[in-house]
């Protein structure tokens, strides 16, 4: 009888313990698949970044932070250059670089990346996109087992930086772009839903620098910072970019969220349009520069996270604000500047007058930075103080309006050396023709100056006449630099390798880990 009780024991435990180890084989089978979602405020049509195809427009920049695409080089911490998918390369001569590529980087199609491949990625790129031709100034490729050489139609000093422009991303041209914008990348994940506002990732099997530890990535543009921050505290997301800074308090105080912040060269600028007939008046422009309050932006409405800019670059480099000179905030100054000029309150209302003109401006922004919209309340506010009115227009459909010249002002976010470099601002910004003169500015000397830094090799040589640049462009008022951003990531408890990186490019890496 003793007997059977023990081997009924026996059998009843063993029968447990079967039980325990299948269900505890089923629990491991569900968590083993590991998604992260992710929110974030810097995707979408009005970023101007939908899709994953790096020749289009700035989508490269989605490509490359959510682990689509990789580039040649790419910039450590420091932002040094330093390979990625190259090992190296050698400047033959002023015009022509030799990049030897590795040897064990895949598309996560399976195909290889040959030099073949990188040549016909870089064909399509100069042939399609809008920045890149100006940039590369590329006037023959070739192709020879795992190396290419470039030749340049001028001299490119800043070449390997501008080819970690995420528009560089390698992608498998064989494989075609598809309509919803997607492409196939050597990145440790793989898009497999690409829409303007949400992208579905899985990891990619073939990835040549190891394995990607969660298996989906759920990218989701959430443009509301409230809808964000309650996203987040939700659970409906795992980490998020771009949270308002009153939100960003809750998270710093919760022990249940992890946060990483970084510098970064991303200004927050007003370009002062020289097709306007009130903006062409310079003593208008120099009082515009006096009256923004830069402390009180940076300080009270961005709640410390960002510091004044002096001019397009941070003060930690070497060409920055601190080697600069401004107007400084100075309201009185203004006024009797405005004075000087006969722009004169004559009937009491506060707003100066000028040849029976309101000294009234148009200000136009956007609001998918939630900055922007905070720094033209703080602009109607302290220019008001010195008799500027300040019509405010934040939209999405800016480009409607940029399109129509139906402004004064041009106020956005941009980030001025996402390649470690200052030409690429420059290029962009200021000389004729560039994509992103809002100002419609001109100036002969800094035309000459740029196209002196277009072929200078000397890496001081090239500081020192950013920072001549720099130093006209203020001293013509042609672009206010309000504030640098500081740039944070906030994250459950369990989240790892999820870091802030000071060129704005490199979100989702294989070192992405959720427990």
């Amino acid at each position: 009888m003793k007997q059977s009780k023990r081997i009924g024991c026996i059998l009843l435990s063993t029968l447990f313990i079967f039980i325990l180890l299948a269900g505890c084989g089923k629990i491991t089978s569900n968590t083993t698949e590991k998604v992260f979602n992710y929110g974030t405020m810097a995707y979408g049509v009005a970023m101007g970044n939908a899709g994953l195809n790096p020749h289009d427009g700035y989508s490269g920049w989605s490509a490359v932070r959510y682990g689509v695409g990789e580039t040649l080089f790419k910039f450590n911490s420091s932002m040094e250059l330093e390979p990625w998918l190259a090992k190296d390369y050698k400047q033959l001569d002023e015009y022509t670089t030799q990049i030897n590529l590795r040897d064990d980087v895949f598309f996560s199609n399976g195909n290889k990346m040959t030099g073949e491949a990188v040549k016909a990625c870089f064909e399509n790129l100069i042939d399609v996109h809008d920045r890149a031709p100006k940039d590369l100034q590329i006037k023959s490729i070739t192709a020879d087992g795992q190396s290419v050489t470039i030749v340049s139609e001028k001299k490119v000093p800043g070449l390997m930086n501008y080819l970690c422009d995420p528009y560089g991303a390698i992608i498998d041209m064989t494989a075609g772009i598809n309509q919803d914008k997607n492409v196939v990348g050597t990145g440790p994940y793989v898009g497999v839903k690409v829409t303007d506002a949400e992208i579905d990732l899985e990891a990619n099997k073939k990835y040549w620098n190891g394995s990607p530890k969660v298996n989906k990535v759920n990218v989701k543009s959430i443009p509301d910072g409230d809808t964000l921050t309650m996203a987040l505290q939700s659970g409906e997301i795992d980490a998020a970019q771009g949270l308002p800074y009153v939100s960003l308090k809750l998270f710093q105080s919760d022990n249940k969220y992890t946060i990483s912040s970084t510098n970064t060269s991303r200004v927050y600028q007003a370009a002062l349009n020289y097709n306007s007939k009130i903006i062409q008046d310079n003593a208008v422009r120099k009082a515009m520069a006096m009256c923004m309050d830069k402390d009180g932006f940076t300080s009270v409405l961005l709640q410390g996270n960002g510091g004044p800019a002096v001019g397009p670059f941070p003060d930690n480099f070497k060409f920055g604000g601190n080697a600069l000179e401004d107007t400084g905030y100075d309201i009185e100054g203004a006024k009797k500047l405005l004075e000087s000029a006969g722009w004169i309150d004559t009937d009491g209302d506060g707003i100066r007058e000028k040849n029976n003109q309101k000294l009234s401006i148009n200000w136009l922004t956007y609001t998918s930075r939630q900055e922007l919209p905070l720094l033209a309340e703080s602009v109607q506010a302290s220019y008001k103080k010195a008799g500027i009115d300040v019509k405010i227009n934040a939209t999405d459909s800016y480009k409607d309006f940029l399109k129509a010249g139906n402004y004064d002002v041009f106020a956005n976010a941009f980030v001025t050396a996402p390649t470690g470099d200052t030409q690429y601002y420059f290029t962009t910004h200021v000389v004729d023709g560039s994509d992103y003169n809002r100002g419609n500015y001109h100036n002969n000397k800094v035309e000459i100056m740029v196209e002196q830094l277009r072929n200078e090799f000397d890496s001081n040589k090239r500081s020192d006449l950013a920072i001549q640049i720099s130093q006209q462009i203020l001293d013509d008022n042609a672009y206010i630099y309000a504030s640098h951003l500081k740039m944070s990531f906030v994250m459950k408890k369990g989240i790892t390798g999820f870091a802030a990186h000071p060129s704005d490019y490199y979100e989702i890496t294989v070192n992405l880990d959720k427990n």
